[in-house]
């Protein structure tokens, strides 16, 4: 399905990083300031694209939440994959960007920081943070305002990667990257004595390869840290790629480049149970007793409703 959406024109990967002191708000309010990072990312790239100083089109782009780093500490960001180029604001061409050059970061760090404070201002006016532990003191409006007006004055992190080098290696990202965990197998050395060790890239240190050994509860604390609230969606598309306009403005884009019409979807979904047998080995149809039938499903028990009780005192 992703590989539907691809469009023959280079693509650039940006991110956006959120500093340590709101990374501590984060921590608290997970929903509340996830979803604005959502907001302010995706305001921010539109803005300055719609923006015939820049660029002067309706783009769109796919936004993947990370919140970790690589010792597994918290370090909300967002990972943007965007089309060099969108559509023009009579919907009749394709502006492209410069090669090798999408936007300026140093005008999406300053747009993003802005649109960014005022969206966690409003929530604080509208009572929707809470603090705790070493952030109680931010409950108060002048040390929450102080607390915001320190980070003002700081250079919030956004950064342009090289271009991915064609839709193939898109794919492969969003295929792979996409949808790691906050550490993934290979990086595990060694877990013994209540202790696990791991590798990791310091990027404070030129990138230099480490390794680090935590006790398994700090380890599995760390871990913790990044799993997400209930029914989040990390990964999010928009612009073009919403999808509300995805299939008419798509076909539009493809129009303008000249180039193939998109492949086909899939048009049946996979099961679980033979998405789980290709990936495992295993069939979740045998029987579990005997390990030699084949299970099938011969009746099916919905739900009752739920009964309403009247309070009748």
């Amino acid at each position: 399905d992703r590989r539907a959406e691809l469009l023959d024109a280079e693509y650039f990967h940006v991110v956006f990083t959120l500093p340590e002191q709101i990374a501590a708000i984060a921590l608290q309010n997970r929903r509340i300031v996830y979803n604005l990072l959502f907001r302010a990312t995706a305001e921010t790239l539109q803005t300055i694209a719609a923006d015939p100083k820049h660029l002067g089109a309706d783009i769109g782009f796919i936004a993947v939440l990370h919140t970790w780093g690589q010792n597994l500490l918290h370090h909300p960001h967002l990972h943007c994959i965007v089309p060099g180029g969108g559509i023009s604001p009579d919907e009749k061409r394709w502006l492209s960007c410069r090669p090798g050059f999408f936007l300026p970061v140093r005008v999406l760090s300053r747009l993003f920081r802005r649109l960014f404070i005022e969206g966690l201002q409003r929530a604080f006016q509208a009572g929707e943070l809470g603090f705790f532990s070493s952030l109680r003191s931010l409950k108060d409006p002048k040390t929450f305002t102080d607390y915001l007006a320190a980070v003002c004055n700081i250079e919030w992190n956004v950064y342009a990667k090289p271009p991915f080098g064609g839709p193939e290696q898109v794919l492969a990202y969003l295929g792979g990257y996409t949808h790691r965990v906050a550490i993934s197998n290979h990086r595990l050395i060694n877990a013994e004595d209540q202790q696990v060790t791991f590798r990791w890239k310091d990027y404070r240190d030129e990138g230099q390869q480490k390794i680090m050994t935590l006790k398994a509860d700090e380890f599995i604390r760390r871990f913790l840290l990044h799993v997400l609230p209930p029914g989040m969606q990390r990964i999010r598309h928009f612009g073009f790629f919403g999808n509300r306009v995805k299939k008419h403005k798509l076909a539009l884009c493809r129009t303008f480049l000249q180039s193939k019409p998109a492949p086909e979807r899939l048009t049946q979904a996979v099961d679980y149970r033979d998405r789980f047998e290709a990936l495992t080995g295993k069939s979740l149809r045998d029987c579990p007793s005997c390990e030699t039938g084949k299970m099938k499903t011969i009746a099916t028990w919905l739900r009752p409703p739920r009964r309403k009780y009247f309070n009748s005192s």
